[in-house]
């Protein structure tokens, strides 16, 4: 005996037409999303690189067996930004670190770590931020390693490199420039 099949009631009805419309708005919404996508904004590492390296013991080894006392460290580390074409930005850090008793220098270090980074769809006044906060704090822990074996190869204890507050700094030299009435374009 054959059996029959049911007539679909109405709400299955209803429920298979909602399925037919969210499967056609499906790939429009896939569309739309992927346009948003192309839109957003992207940091993309290049490359990263030491540009220029200095290691200085000129009293070695005198300062390795004593290094005499009371001796100071001085560290200065600055934030240069370049564009290099089409959405690609250089960002460098530039570290110094002068370490001296009353008598002698002990080292002197200098280092130029940079990387090469593709901002895409990034709007214009946010460019900066990216580049001189953004960019330097995905460079600054490779730099840091670097200064800690520089010494500790020199002979020295290595140097740990407390963390830097990019966006304070930024923040600090964005207000000094606007005290002065200036901007801070980015070189070509």
């Amino acid at each position: 005996m054959a059996k029959k099949k049911a007539a679909p009631k109405a709400e299955d009805a209803k429920t298979a037409e909602t399925s037919e419309a969210a499967a056609e708005a499906a790939p429009q919404d896939a569309a739309a999303a992927g346009a948003q996508d192309q839109q957003a904004a992207q940091l993309n590492v290049l490359a990263q690189y030491i540009k220029d390296l200095s290691f200085e013991s000129p009293n070695a080894p005198g300062t390795l067996q004593a290094p005499g006392e009371n001796p100071s460290l001085e560290v200065n580390v600055n934030v240069q930004a370049r564009k290099q074409g089409d959405d690609i930005y250089e960002t460098s850090l530039h570290f110094e670190a002068k370490a001296a008793n009353p008598e002698n220098v002990i080292y002197n270090i200098e280092l130029v770590y940079a990387g090469l980074f593709r901002l895409t769809n990034i709007p214009e006044n946010m460019l900066q931020p990216v580049l001189f906060v953004d960019c330097p704090s995905m460079l600054f822990p490779f730099m840091r390693r670097l200064v800690a074996d520089l010494t500790r190869e020199g002979g020295y204890p290595p140097l740990y490199l407390d963390p830097i507050d990019f966006p304070a700094l930024y923040r600090q030299n964005a207000e000094r420039m606007q005290a002065q009435g200036a901007t801070a374009p980015i070189p070509g």
